[in-house]
């Protein structure tokens, strides 16, 4: 069957080849960072191929070589809060879209090559496949710019091995596809020039398949589970932070000096979205979750100015609201839950 193309902008292509639905994030300039429209036609594309019997297989990857996505467009929710528009518009769509994928009915599989970030892990950690390359790069960086890991992220993180996901939450460290797959993030590693020939014979009709390559490769993030499952024990930023600032392995120093630059209310919100998305038992619960955080993040959080430092400005000096998580009370975080 000839690929048939279905809807195409300048910043997706949706289009069925042979049994086949490809979604293709095509804004490659911006390391196909998703706008609201992208999202929007992703879920009208997941709608229409559920019943459609001639799809199969849906596959979701990245227009150029850089990655597959490095984000949600934050900048755009900053600007339409500040003129005044819907703060959480953006994020309705975005999470809808998760939420689909997570229970989507036909087997998904997502090429997480080169930059995974964000909004780049909620268009792929949900598929049935999530293939990982030796380009890959992935985080959820999010209390950096005074966010969040949204996007359902802490379901994912909150069921990590030990604390691995506490430690990628906290200090959105970005890591390679074999730590993407110790994390539970990805499912396996392929080489990058495989992938072409893999969605070739998916388009055939083949089924996905049940085993590729070898074992991964050593994942330096499961190796530290030491000093990590010591340090991010307990439901208190405060006592994590000296954690790892006193600790004899250099490793955790490093991720200390890093988690101490981090939004110190993101930091504390991030911890207790964890741990309360470790009780809840969907993916839709923990997405319900998020829409509440990040519309009090937006409002009166540090996303504001974390966003116009990294992003806007770029001068990478971030005046957070408070001096350090010490100073994050827990009364203060809860408020970001009602």
């Amino acid at each position: 069957m000839p690929a048939t193309r279905t809807f195409t902008t300048d910043e997706i292509r949706i289009e069925q080849d042979g049994a086949l639905g490809r979604i293709v994030l095509d804004r490659p300039r911006a390391i196909n960072a998703l706008t609201q429209p992208m999202v929007e036609a992703v879920s009208a594309a997941l709608r229409a191929w559920s019943g459609d019997e001639t799809v199969r297989t849906v596959s979701i990857e990245g227009a150029g070589d850089r990655g597959l996505c490095a984000g949600g467009d934050v900048v755009a929710v900053r600007r339409t809060w500040l003129d005044g528009g819907d703060r959480t518009a953006f994020f309705r769509a975005e999470y809808a879209m998760n939420a689909a994928l997570a229970a989507y009915p036909k087997p998904v599989v997502a090429y997480q090559d080169g930059v995974v970030i964000g909004g780049g892990v909620g268009v792929s950690a949900y598929a049935d496949l999530r293939l990982v390359t030796e380009r890959s790069k992935v985080a959820m960086p999010e209390t950096g710019i005074g966010f969040f890991p949204d996007v359902g992220a802490t379901y994912l993180l909150s069921r990590a091995p030990g604390e691995i996901g506490t430690h990628l939450a906290l200090t959105g460290t970005t890591v390679a596809g074999r730590d993407a797959i110790a994390a539970g993030l990805s499912d396996a590693q392929i080489a990058s020039v495989d992938w072409v020939s893999l969605r070739e014979r998916l388009s055939a009709g083949d089924p996905l398949p049940t085993h590729l390559g070898d074992n991964p490769p050593a994942s330096g993030l499961a190796a530290a589970r030491s000093w990590i499952d010591e340090c991010y024990a307990g439901d208190d930023p405060a006592a994590i932070l000296h954690r790892l600032q006193s600790h004899d392995d250099p490793a955790a120093r490093e991720a200390g000096t890093l988690l101490a630059t981090r939004s110190p209310l993101s930091v504390a919100v991030t911890l207790e979205a964890l741990r309360r998305a470790a009780r809840l038992g969907s993916v839709r619960e923990v997405l319900d979750q998020d829409l509440v955080i990040a519309g009090h993040l937006v409002a009166d959080g540090d996303f504001v100015e974390g966003v116009r430092a990294q992003l806007v400005d770029k001068d990478r000096t971030p005046t957070w609201q408070h001096g350090s998580v010490d100073e994050v009370s827990a009364s203060v975080v809860q408020k970001y839950f009602r």
